[in-house]
């Protein structure tokens, strides 16, 4: 079958109220811990590091983006194997998958006026913030994903690698990755209802 034609937007809106859901509820927990950040959106391509602290606003730093990095074709999915991809066969494959790629940036610490680095003490608590992101991203994927979808279980979905990215800029923050296996559900255009 088909994809609807919100299925790839709509899965991404959700990763995204997953994760910020997920942020909140550990700032509420814990103390000295930032939540989901006031800029979270869902962004066209690879995410562009606009804002780490708030210069903008007065909420919580940072910025939390999810975007689509690709999508493709597998006849085994949750395994991924892409033997599909590029072929040019009639019949839709068994499952098309979207990998995205979510990213959470925060204020990183860097040199005083004087040119200095920054201290041991502002490094780990810069570190203590990114660790806690770091599995708090992780954790939400694991624990919401299933719940979104229409089915029993939700959408089959394999996590991919999570990385740290930067400091750059003084950003510094986490990139997960996670391929999802998309509902089919739409007609092909000119396809009758049966």
């Amino acid at each position: 079958m088909a994809l609807t034609p919100f299925a790839l937007h709509d899965l991404a809106e959700q990763v995204l109220a997953c994760v910020c859901a997920a942020l909140d509820a550990v700032a509420a927990d814990e103390e000295d811990v930032l939540g989901c950040p006031d800029r979270a959106c869902v962004v066209p391509g690879k995410a562009a590091w606009d804002s780490c602290d708030d210069p903008c606003g007065g909420g919580t730093s940072g910025q939390l983006t999810v975007n689509v990095a690709q999508i493709f074709p597998s006849t085994s999915f949750p395994t991924l194997d892409r033997e599909v991809r590029g072929a040019r066969s009639c019949p839709p494959p068994a499952v098309t998958a979207a990998e995205l790629v979510i990213t959470l940036l925060r204020c990183a610490p860097g040199p005083d006026e004087g040119g200095c680095p920054p201290s041991c003490e502002e490094l780990a608590a810069s570190a203590r913030q990114l660790h806690v992101d770091a599995t708090t991203v992780y954790n939400a994927l694991i624990c919401c994903l299933p719940k979104t979808g229409s089915g029993r279980r939700g959408p089959k979905f394999v996590l991919g690698v999570q990385r740290t990215v930067g400091p750059e800029g003084l950003c510094v923050g986490v990139e997960q990755r996670v391929t999802v296996a998309l509902p089919g559900c739409g007609r092909c255009p000119g396809e009758e209802v049966s």
